[in-house]
């Protein structure tokens, strides 16, 4: 059938037609909000880089995961800022460190809330690179014993879900293989299973203090032009035991949120990073988009694309209007 028969704006012409036939759902529930913890006491330190986003002392975490968890997010993403780094991020693997601190404090306030940890050294070496580094170069198979004893540290503290996003080889192996002799075979692992060696991690390294001191990331992270690789890592990321998938960043990845989804049928995350974040807040305080409306579109194009659940540091501005009933 054709034109005048066919008028595909029949179904357009209300809220409630529209919703009858909307393809794409998004809710609170699909959402996670990352949080930045430190140490310290009483301390709600901004992030200049990313209006609206701080740096939390773990009883100001708690007051925080309270407020996500009301508005119907389910899972919070834990990124650690230690008092002091040295070359090897010790602070990752301490049973003691401010993470391993933090999983405990919010397990026992808000136990129904999903904890899941971030599970790399850049936030806890001196250098800023994301493993232990010898003759200026990262030694993948030190930093995965390293990385699999950080693993173990917070599978210990309670956290349910942890999250390798270092791109070492065999990381996933490692960690799963630890875990399971350690007596945590329940813990998930998502992996960060395609993360790319993007430009819009910028404002990210500034709240986690986490910029490299010397050289890059492109030996380790993927290559923006590539995507057949993207797939053979989240292919053998799933080989080694990851649970589920990590595509980052999200807006410029969309292709490959979408191949990793109908090429493994495993779960897949979509994270809209700190670049993406705060590329949208600045446009809004100038008045050229509106934040409201970019934010909801950003995050639905991303399931549309895929994902089953969205890393966003807009997370709990988003529930909340998604809650308002949103159209």
């Amino acid at each position: 059938m054709s034109f005048p028969s066919t008028r595909l704006r029949r179904l357009r012409r209300s809220p409630a037609l529209r919703g009858l036939v909307r393809e794409t759902s998004l809710g609170p529930a699909d959402l996670i909000q990352p949080l930045f913890v430190t140490a310290g006491t009483d301390l709600r330190e901004p992030v200049e880089s990313m209006p609206g986003v701080n740096r939390f002392s773990i009883a100001a975490l708690l007051e925080e995961a309270g407020e996500i968890e009301a508005a119907g997010i389910p899972a919070v993403l834990l990124f650690g800022i230690p008092s002091e780094k040295d070359e090897a991020g010790s602070g990752a693997y301490d049973d003691e460190g401010v993470v391993q601190m933090a999983v405990r404090a919010l397990k026992e306030a808000h136990p129904d809330l999903v904890v899941i940890t971030d599970v790399c050294l850049c936030e806890y070496t001196d250098h800023g690179q994301c493993g232990f580094v010898r003759d200026g170069q990262v030694d993948n198979d030190v930093t995965v014993e390293l990385l699999a004893r950080t693993a173990i540290s917070h599978a210990e503290a309670g956290a349910d879900i942890v999250a390798p996003s270092d791109m070492m080889d065999g990381r996933i192996g490692s960690i799963r293989y630890q875990l399971d002799e350690e007596g945590h075979p329940d813990t998930v692992i998502l992996s960060y299973a395609a993360k790319y060696a993007s430009a819009f991690y910028g404002p990210f390294r500034e709240a986690a203090e986490s910029t490299p001191k010397f050289g890059d990331r492109l030996g380790y992270q993927l290559d923006p032009a590539n995507g057949d690789e993207a797939v053979r890592e989240a292919m053998l990321d799933l080989e080694e035991g990851a649970d589920a998938l990590m595509v980052k960043p999200a807006s410029h990845y969309l292709d490959i949120v979408r191949r990793v989804k109908e090429e493994t049928g495993a779960p897949v995350a979509a994270y809209q990073v700190s670049g993406e974040y705060s590329a949208i807040k600045a446009a809004s305080a100038n008045g050229w988009i509106d934040e409201k409306a970019a934010v909801l579109e950003s995050l639905v194009s991303m399931r549309r694309a895929g994902a089953d659940f969205l890393v966003s540091y807009f997370a709990k501005e988003a529930a909340v209007w998604l809650g308002e009933g949103q159209e």
